[in-house]
């Protein structure tokens, strides 16, 4: 157990965005909702799982949605609490703590600001350990945790209940929901016990995000290369280094879709790769069709400079980025965890490979 103040918030969203694997929302405002928040209400708790009793119940808070939205249509902080104390009143329970349900820049964040406004804590877990673009791709839904009820509200103060028949209709449902809705909306869902918690959740991600962020602050002041940073921090590897030479882009059904195009730099000069995403990177390629990485394992394209993640909303032509890949958790490379999340989910046609494997396959090619 230990406090969340605005340093750490400060270092939680710029890690949470490297894990967020160009989606999870815009870093940026889910920064300055929770900073607002811990100023107002004072500093969140954050509990370890092992903290957390075994009745409590635990309830994530999110946005869902195509983070292109964020750029134009801004949370007006009050979707979250409403969805949390909608949900609050139908358990007939207190609820004892929230939980982000991925790590993203924005849905890192939510849990904080509404933690802090509610005088709850926070539990140091998710149920991605990065972030997916579909509600029922979490470690929740492995461990047999229903999605619902679930509270969904948009920032005109609609609010809608779900009952479902599981956790994929859950999505199919919501997301038509948050597509009429103006295409963004914060839910609350997956309330659990405790002791499902610990059964089911992705444990420790707030610190990793924590210990990446300020590995990259500390890189900063000291002159050194941030990427190389990350790298040892999340214990990633390098894909590729290159500019950004084209982007197609396009906002459906609640996602964010398409592809951008590298040309290589430096090491890489005269190579190319392509990066697909709905929301989330989704899977590298080779100009020659080789496949360099693929989901569950965690995409990232980091500025060259800063080290930052560039979401894929925010990435534009021209950008020049070090494209890195980080293990996913194992709770991912089981056969329940493939099949929900995996290429062959999205489409690809393209087996799952862990990614250190194919970085030993590559040695010496790319």
């Amino acid at each position: 157990m230990r406090k969340i103040g605005v340093k750490e918030i400060e270092d939680i969203a710029v890690g949470a965005a490297v894990y967020g694997t160009g989606g999870g929302g815009d870093p940026y405002v889910g920064k300055l909702m929770a900073i607002d928040a811990i100023k107002t209400y004072g500093e969140v708790t954050l509990l370890d799982v092992d903290e957390v009793p075994e009745d409590a119940i635990v309830v994530p808070s999110s946005m869902m949605g195509a983070p292109t939205i964020l750029i134009e249509k801004i949370p007006n902080g009050k979707e979250a609490l409403s969805a949390f104390s909608l949900l609050k009143n139908y358990l007939g329970k207190e609820i004892s703590a929230t939980i982000p349900i991925e790590a993203g820049g924005l849905n890192s964040m939510i849990p904080f600001a509404v933690a802090a406004t509610l005088g709850i804590p926070v539990v140091d877990a998710d149920g991605m350990g990065r972030a997916f673009p579909e509600l029922q791709m979490v470690t929740f839904s492995l461990g047999g945790v229903k999605s619902t009820p679930m509270i969904l509200c948009d920032e005109k103060g609609n609010a809608t209940m779900f009952n479902t028949i599981n956790n994929k209709w859950t999505e199919t449902l919501a997301r038509a929901v948050t597509v009429v809705s103006g295409g963004s909306t914060m839910l609350a869902s997956y309330a659990m016990t405790g002791s499902q918690v610990k059964e089911t959740s992705i444990k420790g991600i707030i610190s990793t995000t924590e210990k990446v962020g300020r590995a990259i602050r500390i890189a900063k002041s000291n002159n050194t290369n941030p990427v190389d940073a990350v790298l040892k921090a999340s214990g990633g590897f390098e894909l590729f280094k290159g500019k950004v030479c084209d982007i197609l882009r396009k906002t459906d059904g609640g996602f964010v879709r398409g592809e951008s195009k590298m040309m290589g730099i430096d090491e890489y000069k005269g190579k190319s790769i392509k990066i697909e995403f709905q929301n989330e990177n989704l899977m590298a390629q080779t100009d020659d069709g080789k496949v360099l990485a693929t989901v569950p394992d965690l995409i990232v394209v980091l500025d060259i400079e800063t080290g930052h993640a560039i979401t894929t909303e925010t990435l534009r032509y021209g950008n020049r980025g070090v494209v890195i890949c980080i293990p996913c958790d194992e709770k991912w490379r089981t056969e329940a965890g493939i099949k929900t999340v995996g290429p062959r989910y999205f489409g690809y046609d393209v087996n799952y490979v862990p990614i250190e494997q194919r970085i030993k396959s590559r040695m010496g090619e790319f």
